[in-house]
């Protein structure tokens, strides 16, 4: 078996965002914001697009959205590319959403409150070794909740999850195992296979169930992904090698690599570039 990439936008919402996606996106989100406990037990899939109910805001996008049965909206957006002012798309959608709840006339009471679950294919807090952050408001010295804390923010990066096949245990575990993986397998896996939600959202991402426009489709998006990931991993690089250039006359080869993140060779080659 073949398995499409399910960090891809079109297979993440095909996979958690159809309309046979319901008991999946229940057992994917029990398991990346309550820890795996089956708190949500229904949910409603909407439609993810936020048109701009003021003139002048911003469209907002996200990958799937749902309104859990108390009431409660949850955002989920798949992010691969590490661009600029990622973070604060986050809060602004997360913002955005809570805040277009109401119509006019209803009252603040009216307000749910809004979870934005966003997993990212790199690390957002370089600081962290934690795979799953969670971000409410709380006062700066005492940690004390605001009442009325109608906001969280939960990231999932997948970089930092390390475990091996074997090493699976918990329903957390197994769907981020999923969503860095998927792709990379030939079958799927007898401790994740027990799970019928990851059954069936294996079956869906199968590609033998995709047409052949579906495959070539996905994988424009999939070439235009890696394009992007290529030009901002030069960026990154060129960016560095503008710094080091400017210290050549002022520090030595060791610290000018602890500062740039570039090997010795790459540095010593700048001081003796080819002819």
């Amino acid at each position: 078996m073949t398995f499409i990439n399910p960090k891809t936008d079109y297979a993440f919402k095909k996979i958690f965002g159809s309309l046979d996606s319901k008991g999946i996106l229940i057992s994917f989100l029990n398991a990346m914001i309550y820890d795996g406990n089956p708190t949500i037990e229904d949910l409603e899939i909407i439609n993810p697009n936020l048109p701009p109910k003021i003139t002048g805001l911003k469209d907002t996008y996200l990958d799937v959205k749902a309104r859990l049965a108390d009431g409660t909206l949850v955002i989920i957006e798949m992010q691969v590319l590490n661009v600029e002012f990622f973070g604060k798309r986050v809060l602004y959608n997360a913002a955005k959403t809570y805040a277009s709840q109401l119509q006019k006339g209803q009252g603040y009471r009216m307000l749910q409150p809004v979870i934005a679950l966003t997993l990212t294919d790199f690390e957002m807090f370089e600081n962290s070794d934690r795979v799953i952050s969670r971000f409410v408001y709380k006062e700066e010295t005492t940690n004390l909740r605001y009442t009325d804390n109608n906001m969280e923010l939960v990231f999932i990066e997948l970089p930092k999850f390390t475990k091996e096949l074997s090493q699976l245990e918990t329903l957390v575990d197994k769907w981020i195992y999923f969503m860095k993986y998927a792709n990379t397998l030939t079958q799927i896996p007898q401790t994740m296979d027990i799970v019928p939600e990851i059954h069936q959202a294996f079956d869906i991402a199968n590609q033998v169930n995709l047409s052949a426009d579906q495959l070539e489709d996905l994988e424009r998006q999939e070439m235009f992904i890696y394009d992007q990931q290529g030009a901002l991993l030069k960026a990154v690089k060129d960016e560095k090698l503008a710094i080091a250039r400017q210290l050549l006359d002022r520090l030595d080869d060791e610290t000018i690599s602890q500062t740039t993140g570039l090997s010795i060779e790459e540095i010593r080659n700048l001081r003796s570039p080819r002819i």
